[in-house]
């Protein structure tokens, strides 16, 4: 009888081993939660940046060949 529970893991060691692994998930959890909230924030800025560029973009064509150093004949 003395063998079978020298063999045997008990209760708080299982409740000790789950609590660990809940720590570890739970942190991990976090940090993809930070990480995506931080890639939400970059992917906005990027697009007000990408639409500020547009916008000059879209500004009229001036015809620059109308200089002196073109032959406009």
């Amino acid at each position: 009888m003395l063998l079978k529970t020298k063999l045997l893991i008990s209760q708080s060691d299982i409740v000790t081993i789950l609590i660990i692994v809940v720590i570890f998930f739970s942190v991990l959890l976090i940090l993809g939660v930070r990480k995506s909230h931080k890639l939400k924030k970059e992917n906005e800025r990027l697009n007000n940046i990408d639409t500020k560029i547009s916008d000059e973009d879209e500004q009229d064509y001036t015809d620059f060949t109308e200089g002196h150093m073109y032959d406009n004949k």
